[in-house]
């Protein structure tokens, strides 16, 4: 299946909207514990995004998701940059190679979920943006085909962000705080969390 260039920029749209009304709580969520600017990085990323929207609805879903890749490592900065970027591009890579949606998308979705990993030398389990996505990998893999799958990877992105909050961070600028990490949602799982459920409510919306 191929998307549509008019369905690639619906997704593309709201989700960096969505990315973008969520900084104040990032911020206040990075404030807690990290440097604070992970809602700044963030929306600046994604309103970079939607300054190329046309030329990323353009492409076919593999280059767009290159072209998002590239455009958060220029402008995301900070850890998250090189982070989401490396999600999207290697997604995009993946796509590249014989891999088509809908059959094959937990594993273009696992080839982003494993740059994040190789990216960030780290795995589920440490308070990061993996606490969200290696969740709703596994969701994708055990739901796959079922009319529900979307409404499950929602569901388990919303309970995977509050599990973060009683764990302590071991990596990133939270793993400084040792024990003052616990009790704080993750910045970086919560954004992926409103990434992929800006995705989800998209996709519902075009059923």
């Amino acid at each position: 299946m191929s998307l549509q260039p008019e369905t690639i920029r619906t997704l593309v749209k709201v989700a960096a909207e969505q990315v973008i009304a969520s900084a104040p709580e990032l911020t206040t969520l990075d404030q807690a514990i990290g440097d604070g600017d992970h809602g700044t990085n963030m929306k600046r990323g994604f309103e970079a995004v939607l300054g190329k929207l046309d030329a990323i609805s353009a492409q076919p879903l593999d280059e767009a998701l290159k072209m998002i890749g590239k455009t958060l490592v220029m402008t995301v900065g900070g850890a998250s940059g090189p982070l989401y970027g490396s999600f999207f591009l290697a997604a995009g890579e993946a796509l590249s190679h014989d891999r088509h949606l809908p059959d094959d998308l937990a594993d273009v979705f696992g080839s982003g979920v494993n740059a994040v990993s190789a990216r960030g030398r780290s795995q589920a389990g440490e308070k990061t943006m993996l606490d969200v996505l290696v969740p709703v990998l596994e969701t994708l893999r055990m739901a796959a085909g079922q009319p529900d799958l979307i409404a499950r990877v929602r569901t388990t992105a919303a309970e995977a962000v509050e599990r973060t909050a009683p764990m302590q961070a071991t990596k990133g600028r939270a793993s400084f705080l040792g024990p003052r990490s616990v009790g704080h949602v993750d910045p970086g799982a919560r954004s992926s969390c409103v990434l992929v459920q800006a995705v989800c409510a998209s996709l519902e919306g075009q059923q």
